[in-house]
């Protein structure tokens, strides 16, 4: 049985995800961006260990949020499940780059990571000039890049961690539509076989998958002094460092 922290779990990818898991048998701790939907995401996984509250479009929030985790000691897996999309610019920085950034640096190093990117990172810029200031011009695309670069730096500075990133598809929930085109069932199933499974196919780090199979990537994603910048930016605006081996 295996242990796992799955952000952004109240609804959606992360919801189907978390009950995949529990179904298999495994211990899963959910995470609610407030009171309300952490009452109402137990109703749907009435299974699930505990819940935990934070707004990750708080920076101190997302900081308790990892105190938290470390109180109930070490996780064989995290899953950074949360993002926005509809949202502004800034918001879309501080949830889908500064949030995982944060909760990596701070929670205890679990075995396994799988970070949330999107097929639309292909079409993203890293805009570094951007990070620190004018986050308006950071797009979605944009963080999801950003995504692939903290999934490459952390799996190269953590090289005894599994860590990698899954795009679940353009899939039909309340962030992609219910006339989004691909299949739902595994947009979750990827997240969760990373996060448990012992497949040899699952044993790897900083690769890119879609549907339990691993897709080419973004190359802007592969240039090893921006993935620096970005973590070394990122470490500026939220005073928290990312612990490295090498």
């Amino acid at each position: 049985m295996s242990k796992i922290f799955i952000t952004g779990s109240a609804d959606g990818l992360g919801q189907m995800a978390s009950k995949l898991l529990i179904m298999q048998g495994h211990e899963v701790v959910i995470h609610a961006r407030n009171a309300n939907r952490a009452k109402d995401a137990l109703t749907k996984i009435p299974s699930a260990a505990s819940v935990l509250t934070a707004d990750l479009s708080s920076i101190d929030e997302t900081k308790l949020l990892a105190e938290k985790v470390n109180q109930l000691g070490v996780f064989d897996a995290v899953i950074h499940n949360v993002g926005v999309y509809q949202a502004s610019a800034k918001e879309i920085f501080v949830v889908n780059t500064i949030a995982p950034y944060i909760l990596t640096c701070l929670i205890q190093k679990p075995k396994r990571l799988i970070y949330l990117s999107s097929g639309m990172h292909l079409h993203g810029r890293p805009n570094l000039e951007h990070v620190k200031q004018n986050t308006d011009r950071i797009s979605y695309s944009d963080s999801k890049l950003h995504i692939m670069m903290m999934t490459l730096a952390v799996a190269r500075h953590w090289p005894g961690v599994y860590c990698n990133a899954v795009d679940p598809g353009w899939v039909p929930t309340k962030m992609g539509g219910r006339n989004a085109p691909d299949d739902l069932q595994k947009g979750y199933e990827t997240q969760a076989w990373l996060a448990v499974s012992s497949d040899k196919q699952t044993q790897v780090s900083g690769r890119y998958f879609f549907h339990q199979k691993e897709r080419s990537y973004n190359p802007m994603a592969d240039d090893g002094p921006s993935q620096e910048k970005l973590i070394d930016q990122l470490s500026v605006i939220t005073g928290a460092s990312l612990p490295k081996e090498n």
